[in-house]
């Protein structure tokens, strides 16, 4: 069997095919490339040219089934990320960089991209106060809700409830929730802030390393039976963040919901103390 028949039958396999694992794989990778920022058609290119060789504009068209001027499109747009290599030969011949000099270009990009912002920040503020407010009458308080979708907006809002809580701040979460919480270092934010803070969870005895330094007393295992998708967190009884789970959730599919609704907040921390008082002591 040629390359070209390989390829496009490992991305256009059935559950029946004898290389269908290898299409599962392919589909993986897409959306790990997908968190540094690529498309799924410009991991297809770029994992093509990188497991068989360089190839021309139409033989990328043809392996893959893409029009014509989408594979030049894609093509340009790799090269321009650092991602993919033209010959001045004709015809032009197509080849990937290795994945770590890929990956570290995305990285590097994402980080000059950051440091941009962090730069214009001075500025865009300059220009928001420069514009007058044009409110009449004094708004009313009104409860709030907002929707955060992905690890990036969730780990975000929670690194900001933590930097803003003044008092109190519990966490009820299974093994993988603090585990996740853990990866992304906001159980060290907690150890270096200054808030009461109580944690409850259903983690096992393998995992038990993520609360080293952390006070024994702030603890508490969550009795068995408790439904391991219950995961939230409550800052100075006045905001929660929910998580909306589900069993076919990917972590970048990952929802959850805050919200300052006092009855949501007054129900869910009546729920924590429940948990609270029945629970045993971790023994770290």
């Amino acid at each position: 069997m040629k390359n070209d028949e390989l390829v496009q039958s490992i991305f256009d396999a059935d559950s029946n095919s004898a290389i269908y694992e290898q299409k599962v794989i392919c589909d993986k990778l897409k959306d790990e490339l997908a968190k540094f920022g690529l498309t799924p058609n410009q991991s297809k290119v770029y994992i093509y040219l990188g497991k068989y060789g360089s190839k021309t504009a139409p033989e990328v068209c043809k392996a893959l089934k893409m029009p014509r001027t989408e594979t030049y499109h894609l093509l340009t747009t790799l090269q321009n990320k650092g991602l993919v290599s033209a010959t001045f030969q004709h015809p032009t011949r197509f080849s990937a960089e290795s994945l770590n000099k890929a990956i570290w270009v995305l990285v590097n990009a994402e980080k000059e991209r950051v440091n941009t912002l962090e730069s214009q920040e001075s500025e865009i503020k300059k220009l928001w106060d420069s514009i007058p407010e044009f409110i009449s009458v004094q708004e009313t308080k009104e409860e709030k809700f907002q929707m955060l979708e992905g690890p990036n907006q969730i780990n975000s809002k929670i690194k900001e409830m933590i930097k803003t809580a003044n008092g109190e701040f519990l966490v009820l979460g299974a093994e993988k929730d603090f585990l996740k919480f853990y990866h992304a270092n906001h159980l060290e934010d907690f150890k270096q802030s200054k808030i009461n803070f109580k944690l409850l969870s259903s983690i096992s005895e393998n995992a038990i390393y993520i609360f080293d330094d952390i006070d024994s007393s702030k603890i508490k295992k969550i009795p068995t039976g408790v439904h391991d998708n219950l995961c939230f967190l409550i800052k100075d009884r006045k905001e929660i963040l929910h998580f909306i789970k589900n069993a076919n959730q990917t972590t970048q599919q990952m929802n959850a919901m805050w919200t300052d609704s006092e009855t949501l907040v007054y129900s869910m921390k009546t729920l924590f103390d429940s948990f609270w008082a029945i629970s045993k002591n971790m023994h770290l």
